[in-house]
């Protein structure tokens, strides 16, 4: 089963309101509809735009979808987030009409395709769960899953809290995740009542305060100390990032408080890049020092004849 990019295929961007969808969809149907179209694969073109349609014109459906889609690329297969076996009410999945697998793994037999409808259950659907997700920034950089481990209620046909079972999942975290943001695993919250759906399961990412980095969106901040005679004649030094060292070159005279930027070594974006690492130069002074450095600096201040507060 191959995933389906309904905003590519109806050649809008994600953020499209429900106007731009329904005009996207027009134009394709007027192009490709069977009756009238001499395009090659003119009928299969306008089964997908009416699908994509199907999916985007509810903003129920398109909540769901837009869950999904960030686990899957555009014909390639689909597996889904950790957990997600599709639903179980799709009834072989594409036997009920003109739409496709995947549509009937995400909502079942729900659509114009499906004889105008779909017997639903009459139990009660499960409780939700809701949890805040810790995680190190270095994690919003990897590929592998985090186990995540909660408490899942049980309740009886009368709605009365009976248990609660340890339930734990790998849990991939998703590219340009933000500190905040609100992750929803479908099904994966209390089980249903009398043949209900069961519940979801949300995740609010929270980030670990890192001992090094300050966040700001998309990019990292980090102070770096310095000596004076080290921004006054500059310096090649050595500054963390996330996955490793860089060498910075820090030109001379530059000033107490100036930024420097890495391009590449913030956090990831929703595009899939990375922000910029800003370093933040901080003079520091040299503790109590002899008489003979002491001379040194006065002698610095006599040559120098630089009185910092001329426009004070």
């Amino acid at each position: 089963m191959d995933f389906k990019d309904y905003y590519k295929i109806l050649g809008v961007e994600p953020t499209a309101d429900d106007k731009a969808i329904k005009a996207a969809y027009r134009k394709l149907a007027r192009k490709y509809h069977p009756d009238v179209s001499k395009e090659k694969d003119a009928e299969a073109k306008f089964k997908d735009a009416s699908e994509a349609y199907e999916a985007l014109k509810s903003a129920d459906k398109r909540a769901e979808y837009d869950d999904l889609r960030r686990y899957g690329q555009h014909g390639q297969p689909f597996q889904g987030p950790p957990g997600w076996k599709g639903r179980a009410d799709a009834g072989g999945f594409g036997d009920g009409g003109d739409f496709s697998d995947f549509f009937s793994s995400i909502f079942g037999n729900r659509g114009p395709g499906f004889g105008g409808g779909h017997s639903r259950s009459t139990g009660r659907r499960g409780q939700d769960v809701e949890m805040e997700l810790p995680i190190f920034l270095e994690e919003t950089l990897s590929a592998e899953s985090k186990k995540v481990s909660f408490q899942v209620p049980h309740y009886n046909a009368a709605g009365q809290h009976v248990s609660n079972t340890s339930k734990s999942l790998n849990v991939k975290i998703p590219a340009g995740v933000a500190d905040g943001e609100r992750i929803r695993l479908k099904g994966q919250g209390a089980p249903g009542v009398g043949g209900g759906a069961n519940g979801d399961l949300y995740l609010t990412i929270r980030f670990a305060p890192h001992p090094k980095f300050d966040i700001e969106g998309e990019n990292l901040i980090i102070t770096l100390p310095l000596a004076p005679w080290e921004l006054a004649l500059g310096a090649e030094v050595a500054v963390p990032t996330l996955t490793g060292k860089i060498h910075l070159k820090v030109p001379a005279g530059s000033q107490n408080g100036q930024r420097l930027r890495a391009k590449g070594h913030g956090l990831l974006n929703k595009a899939g890049h990375r922000g910029y690492l800003f370093v933040q130069l901080k003079a520091v002074m040299p503790k109590a020092s002899g008489d003979d450095v002491k001379a040194l600096w006065q002698e610095l201040a006599k040559k120098a004849a630089f009185n910092p507060r001329e426009h004070f």
